[in-house]
Protein backbone atom coordinates (compact mmCIF):
# COMPACT_ATOMS: atom_id res chain seq x y z
CA UNK A 1 0.00 0.00 0.00
CA UNK A 2 1.24 3.46 -0.92
CA UNK A 3 1.97 5.91 1.87
CA UNK A 4 2.44 9.62 1.26
CA UNK A 5 4.51 11.69 3.68
CA UNK A 6 2.75 15.04 3.31
CA UNK A 7 5.54 16.83 5.18
CA UNK A 8 7.96 15.89 2.36
CA UNK A 9 5.48 16.18 -0.51
CA UNK A 10 5.95 19.34 -2.58
CA UNK A 11 2.26 19.58 -3.58
CA UNK A 12 0.48 21.73 -0.99
CA UNK A 13 -2.60 23.93 -1.24
CA UNK A 14 -3.10 23.02 -4.89
CA UNK A 15 0.37 23.97 -6.17
CA UNK A 16 3.98 22.90 -6.19
CA UNK A 17 5.92 24.49 -3.35
CA UNK A 18 9.44 23.47 -4.38
CA UNK A 19 11.93 24.64 -6.96
CA UNK A 20 11.81 21.32 -8.81
CA UNK A 21 11.18 22.91 -12.20
CA UNK A 22 7.41 22.99 -12.15
CA UNK A 23 6.14 25.62 -14.54
CA UNK A 24 4.93 28.52 -12.33
CA UNK A 25 4.06 26.07 -9.55
CA UNK A 26 1.05 24.59 -11.33
CA UNK A 27 2.49 22.05 -13.78
CA UNK A 28 4.12 19.22 -11.89
CA UNK A 29 5.61 16.19 -13.65
CA UNK A 30 5.90 13.60 -10.93
CA UNK A 31 4.01 10.87 -9.15
CA UNK A 32 0.56 11.55 -10.62
CA UNK A 33 1.85 11.42 -14.20
CA UNK A 34 3.92 8.30 -13.50
CA UNK A 35 1.00 6.25 -12.17
CA UNK A 36 -0.34 3.95 -14.92
CA UNK A 37 -3.45 3.12 -12.88
CA UNK A 38 -4.51 6.71 -12.15
CA UNK A 39 -4.40 5.97 -8.42
CA UNK A 40 -3.06 9.46 -7.58
CA UNK A 41 -4.70 12.82 -8.15
CA UNK A 42 -3.68 16.37 -7.32
CA UNK A 43 -6.23 18.37 -5.40
CA UNK A 44 -5.22 20.59 -2.48
CA UNK A 45 -2.91 17.68 -1.66
CA UNK A 46 -1.99 14.53 -3.58
CA UNK A 47 -4.86 12.10 -3.05
CA UNK A 48 -4.28 8.32 -3.19
CA UNK A 49 -6.99 5.90 -4.33
CA UNK A 50 -5.96 2.47 -2.96
CA UNK A 51 -8.63 0.59 -4.91
CA UNK A 52 -6.93 1.64 -8.18
CA UNK A 53 -3.33 1.00 -7.10
CA UNK A 54 -1.45 -1.91 -8.73
CA UNK A 55 1.64 -1.64 -6.45
CA UNK A 56 3.99 -1.05 -9.39
CA UNK A 57 6.19 1.52 -7.61
CA UNK A 58 6.20 4.04 -10.47
CA UNK A 59 5.07 6.82 -8.14
CA UNK A 60 7.87 6.04 -5.68
CA UNK A 61 10.49 6.28 -8.44
CA UNK A 62 8.98 9.50 -9.82
CA UNK A 63 8.85 11.38 -6.51
CA UNK A 64 11.87 13.70 -6.30
CA UNK A 65 11.28 14.33 -2.60
CA UNK A 66 11.10 10.74 -1.28
CA UNK A 67 7.58 11.48 -0.05
CA UNK A 68 6.04 8.22 -1.32
CA UNK A 69 6.73 4.69 -0.14
CA UNK A 70 5.13 1.28 -0.57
Amino acid sequence: MVTIDYEKCCWKDGKCTSACGCEDGTKCEGCVEACPAEALERKDIVVFYPDKCVDCGSCVEACKHDAISI
